[in-house]
């Protein structure tokens, strides 16, 4: 491998004896000693301070130890990620997801797939839909969960689900009794709404330009919950997907939005640019077939 020549020179100055150092490795003694010999007369100097048979790192010695140390370090890192590229049945998927499905989909997928691939691990990491997509395509994750799909180039997709959007009212407001409506009849409302870089926010601020109208927006949330929450509180209204909505919350009425093009489409995100590793393909080759029906 790569790093045999800097792990000899690694054990020996951890070890600060050639005997030692030799069987740990497999080696002759005298190999040892003249690989130690023919690196010294490479650098031009002695690394090693000689008392008796001990040996003991010098000042240049050191140096060279402290900068080996890390170079095998990052070697190991390499060949276990390579490992990765190559196994399917073992290594990590980078999985990132929005806050709203970290309650549904994304505990679903894990939990069948594991059934599947037990070995395979997750490193898990929940953001705002825009930064996830930069996540993507700078190379932090593997895969992302996130709707709506995102505008940039270089990300593949891979729908899972699409939801009915519906405006979420207070109890007893004008609009609770209606079977659905058209959101232009909310566009005097005051509205609840995500910060900008969520996915939800680019859905109503769309939603309402189609409408004919810009949303009057007294408070800004990072979760869906709160959202809702402060729905119930007759602060506003908000724009929810139905499949997440919690019916049974209380003090708040979720009418649906009448058209075809009142969805949130919730996929599946990866670059373009570099292959997947095997587990993160097979995580995603399993996500295609995986049933996401309710129950």
């Amino acid at each position: 491998m790569l790093s045999i020549g800097l792990r000899w020179f690694v054990t020996l100055a951890e070890e600060g004896q050639v005997t030692a150092a030799a069987d740990i490795l497999g080696i002759a003694q005298p190999t040892l000693s003249r690989r130690l010999a023919t690196l010294e007369q490479s650098i031009g100097v002695d690394l090693f301070d000689r008392y008796g048979r001990r040996l003991t790192l010098n000042a240049h010695g050191a140096l060279l130890y402290e900068h080996a140390r890390r170079a095998l370090d990052e070697l190991d890192a390499a060949e276990s990620r390579i490992a990765e590229l190559t196994s399917a049945t073992d290594g990590t998927v980078r999985l990132d997801f929005l806050h709203s499905l970290g309650s549904w989909l994304v505990p679903a997928l894990i939990r069948d797939f594991h059934r599947t691939a037990p070995r395979v691990r997750f490193a898990l990491h929940q953001d705002a839909a825009g930064h996830l997509a930069d996540r993507i395509l700078a190379g932090h994750s593997d895969l992302a969960a996130v709707s709506p799909r995102p505008r940039a180039e270089g990300l593949g997709w891979l729908l899972l689900d699409r939801q009915q959007l519906a405006l979420a009212v207070p109890t007893g407001h004008p609009l609770a009794d209606r079977p659905e409506i058209d959101l232009r009849d909310a566009a005097g409302e005051p509205f609840i709404a995500m910060h900008p870089n969520y996915g939800m926010r680019r859905l109503l601020d769309e939603a309402a330009e189609r409408a004919g109208f810009a949303p009057r927006i007294v408070f800004e949330s990072s979760e869906l919950a709160t959202a809702t929450g402060l729905v119930s509180a007759g602060l506003g209204v908000a724009l929810v997907p139905i499949r997440e909505a919690d019916p049974e919350a209380a003090g708040v009425v979720v009418v649906p939005i009448r058209g075809g093009d009142a969805v949130r489409e919730v996929g599946m995100v990866w670059a373009l640019s570099r292959p997947l590793t095997a587990p993160a393909l097979r995580f995603r080759d399993f996500v295609a077939q995986h049933d996401r029906s309710p129950g």
